[in-house]
């Protein structure tokens, strides 16, 4: 299959479905780096969706999550006041991530954290968990998909840790924390290729 791997600057997604022999590209405007820039676009992930010369087979898109949280949302009306900026970057997210949900791709997977009700987003399909998939951490993440199944999980762990550990684990902080946070685990990279290859 042809694969987009939308807003992926690590590869890990990429490189998952590389090693099950599928044509698969990172997209992101951000320098790819996992180290195979032959396999990276550096481009806009929606434009590089909509544009029919590549003819995707599918899609799974990590569009970013800053101004969809829900822990941003208590930050739009600071003293009850509507916070224009934040509110006009919010549109932005939003647009950003429905044009992504709606590209014209048949296979789609969207990834982003647990949203707040208020900005109107469809219904996820399934909320998934980093223990699900051997990794002994919490970090609730919800899937949006279209013609893919709901993941399996691979290996359910007791006992998980929070967050905060996973950041440690990977190293996280400093001026590079957003982006590492937002880095996917291999063990639910593993199962996206292993389960959705098959489809």
């Amino acid at each position: 299959m042809k694969i987009l791997i939308a807003c992926e600057e690590s590869q890990t997604v990429c490189k998952t479905f590389r090693e099950l022999w599928h044509e698969a590209y990172s997209c992101d405007i951000q320098e790819c780096s996992g180290w195979h820039p032959e396999w990276h676009i550096l481009w806009d992930a929606v434009e590089v969706a909509y544009d029919i010369r590549h003819e995707w087979d599918m899609m799974i898109a990590h569009p970013p999550c800053t101004y969809l949280s829900n822990a941003w949302a208590r930050f739009l009306y600071p003293s009850w006041v509507l916070n224009e900026e934040r509110y006009r970057k919010w549109l932005e997210a939003k647009d950003f991530f429905m044009l992504l949900l709606n590209a014209p791709i048949e296979k789609i997977a969207i990834e982003n954290p647990v949203q707040s009700k208020i900005y109107w987003i469809p219904e996820y399909v399934q909320i998934i968990e980093p223990y699900y998939f051997w990794h002994p951490f919490k970090k609730k993440t919800c899937l949006w998909l279209r013609k893919l199944p709901a993941l399996k999980p691979t290996n359910i762990l007791e006992k998980p840790q929070s967050t905060k550990v996973a950041w440690n684990w990977f190293n996280k902080g400093g001026k590079e924390r957003q982006k590492n946070r937002s880095k996917t685990f291999e063990g639910i990279a593993k199962a996206m290729a292993e389960q959705w290859s098959i489809i």
